[in-house]
């Protein structure tokens, strides 16, 4: 029977980590963060035009989800 043995770290985390081998500066570091934050903003922007393209919706369909009220309503525990 063969064993599966998950790496408890993605790629991605190993990448960064031999790049932050070494110590950076701080200004650096910040620099660093805000390109993969508009790295993986650009991805979810893009992945949702595509859905968006998908369903053909329009400015209409914007509006209206604009104004949905699509709340959990919970029920209070009388305590």
């Amino acid at each position: 029977m063969e064993t599966i043995v998950k790496q408890p770290l993605t790629t991605l985390q190993l990448e960064l980590l031999k790049i932050f081998a070494r110590e950076i500066e701080e200004s650096d570091l910040l620099e660093i963060k805000k390109i993969l934050v508009q790295f993986f903003a650009n991805k979810a922007m893009d992945l949702a035009d595509k859905v968006w393209e998908q369903n053909g919706w329009d400015e209409h369909d914007e509006k209206e989800f604009l104004s949905e009220h699509n709340r959990t309503h919970y029920k209070r525990n009388k305590l």
